[in-house]
Order: C-alpha cells, then structure tokens, then sequence
C-alpha cells in the first residue's frame, strides 16, 4: 500500500506525519509521499497535486490520508467525486479525512470518510486511528510516542490544566513554528524532515523533571546537530548557511534561469537572500545572478561582478539598486504553491528583454 499524506503546517499536523513516518520505517506502507498545506488555497492547490501524482501509481493500493485540515462542502464533495471517478476507471484508493476542526461538522455530517472529534488533537485521531486498522505499534513503540501524542494533544486544544504536558507542548509549539533553518517551499520534504527530527528528539525530555525547561536549553544543539554536514562545529547562522547552500547546489539545476547567455539560480520564498546568494555563487561559479521572488512578487536580485542586476531589475520588475545587489517587485505576479508556477513566468520576463 502506498500512502499521500496531506497535513497542516503547524505542530498538530507535523505530528500526525511522524506517526505516519513512523509506520513507514515499519514498512506498513511500501512508499510515502508527504505534503504540508495552510487553509484557503493551498488546501486546494495541494490536492490537485496529490491527485494528478496518484495517476502514476494505477497498479497500486492506495491510501489518501488527510489530517489536521478541514474542508469546505465543495472541497468535500470534489474530492469524493474525483476519488470516485478514479476508483471506477480501475484505481484501488482509499481515503479518510481525520479533522478535529468544528468547522469541517458539514463535511463531516454529509460523507462517511470524514471523521471528526472536536474532543482530540489530529495527531492523537491519527495516532488512535493507526494504532485500532493498522495495530501499528508495538508496545514499547507506544511507550515512546503516547507522551509526545499527549503532549500535542494538551497544548493544540489548550487544556492547560495539564500544567506538566501543556507547558512542555508550549515549547514544542515554539520549535516548530521556529524551525525556519531550511526553507519550507524549496525544500518541502527536508524542512519537514527537520521538524519531525525536532519532535523526535524532543521526547527524551517529556518525563525529565522541568523536561520544558530542558528542552528550551538543549534545542540550539538539536538544530546544530541536524544541520552540521561535518563534525566541525560552528555557528547556527553559519551551519544554516552552509546547509543552504549545499542544498541549492543539489538541486540547482532545477532552479537554473538563463539570461542572454548568462547561468542563474532562481528561489522562492526564500527571503534574506544575501548572505546565502553570495555563497552561493562563490561555491558555483558557472552561476552568475541570483533571484528570489516572494509571494506577493517581490524580488531580489544579486550578482558576483558578471552582470549588472540593476539593469535586470529595472527592465523586468520596475526596480533597480546596484550591480550586484538590486530589487524590484512583479505586479502582475500570482501568488502560488507551485515552484515550477513561478519559474516558466521568471524566464517568460528574462527571455522578453
């Protein structure tokens, strides 16, 4: 079985993906594929991703989970009828909402796939789901993961009368809106890979006496750890610059814009770009320009001396600045989840000038 699993972007929903993760080293899922999504558009956007992805696995039985999220009656009733289509053309899916939002109640009152308890955190449906169909976990395996799910559980619906679990959710809480050191579009499945490596370090401190207080201490050395690519340690700013860099240069040809010649490595929402622009384009240097576009359209651009940016800037996204350091904003830019969105309309303006 091959399972799509699609989660909030917050601590609730990065747990419910380590259980499932969980159950993925156990091989209760031959394959998985994981996705991260906020209400409104993303929820939408994601999926029709996920959607167009399961196409390719026809052969296959499928399992399409969705937690932590709730869906609008017309979210709701499109994924039934895509979901039914694909079963009647051959497909083997099946798929279950596990929400614990109040305002997924007319979802949940209309198709017998969304479940919903207002009374529990996703992670901890997710977790009691996975434990009663699939007899997940061994014994000890719950010892490890029930205080975390607890955890989770006690901050995420605020029962604070919980002082141990509820102050210690409030420390994870913070880690994970926090962990910012690898960037969540370009590097979806690494930036969650970093958070679920942080909760599961986090559990050597739950039953610890001032276990919060502990965690809050150590967790500047649990991120060091995870992003260190040697033994050699350094700064967090300087490890996560580092980590950066390493991860653009393996994915660069993805993120590869020409213009008139010249090789340059387009981003998205990356943000704070000149330090790691220009380590980037010392490190690899057949690139010569660097752009970063935000949501809004917003840009920077940056350069090592080999083109002049500010002219860059000025002709295709009414900006300017210096040579190798300019910016500019794209007005008829649409805000998207879509990396590759963003790159055909980038080349689009670099190929018109």
């Amino acid at each position: 079985m091959i399972l799509f699993h699609i989660s909030h972007t917050d601590l609730d929903g990065y747990g419910c993906q380590l259980i499932t993760k969980e159950m993925l080293s156990k091989e209760l899922f031959r394959k998985g594929f994981f996705y991260n999504a906020n209400y409104g558009v993303e929820v939408k956007l994601t999926i029709k991703k996920v959607l167009n992805q399961i196409e390719d696995f026809k052969d296959d039985e499928i399992f399409l989970l969705i937690s932590d999220l709730n869906l609008t009656t017309q979210e709701s009733k499109d994924l039934d009828k895509n979901i039914n289509e694909l079963n009647a053309n051959g497909f083997n899916i099946k798929f279950q909402v596990l929400d614990h939002h109040a305002t997924g109640q007319k979802s949940a009152d209309i198709y017998d796939w969304y479940y919903l308890d207002i009374n529990r955190c996703a992670s901890k449906i997710v977790y009691d789901y996975m434990c009663e169909e699939f007899d997940a976990f061994t014994a000890e395996e719950k010892e490890c993961l029930s205080p975390l799910v607890d955890t989770i559980n006690a901050v995420d619906i605020w029962l604070d009368h919980e002082i141990k679990n509820f102050e210690f959710g409030k420390v994870l809480l913070m880690m994970v809106s926090k962990a910012r050191e690898v960037n969540n579009i370009l590097f979806a499945d690494l930036n969650r890979e970093y958070r679920i490596y942080l909760l599961k370090e986090s559990i050597k401190y739950i039953d610890e006496r001032n276990g919060n207080i502990l965690l809050d201490n150590a967790l500047h050395s649990m991120k060091k750890e995870f992003l260190k690519l040697d033994k050699k340690d350094d700064t967090l700013d300087n490890l996560s610059a580092k980590y950066l860099v390493k991860s653009l240069a393996d994915v660069k040809d993805k993120l590869t814009v020409t213009f008139k010649g010249h090789k340059g490595l387009l981003t998205y929402c990356l943000g704070g770009i000149s330090i790691p622009a220009n380590a980037f384009l010392k490190a690899n240097p057949d690139f010569d320009f660097f752009i970063d576009i935000g949501r809004k359209g917003n840009a920077s651009f940056r350069a090592d001396g080999k083109v002049d940016v500010s002219q860059m800037a000025a002709k295709i996204a009414k900006g300017g600045g210096h040579i190798n350091a300019s910016g500019g904003k794209f007005d008829d830019f649409k805000e998207t989840i879509n990396y590759n969105d963003v790159k055909t309309y980038v080349q689009g303006k670099l190929d018109k000038i």
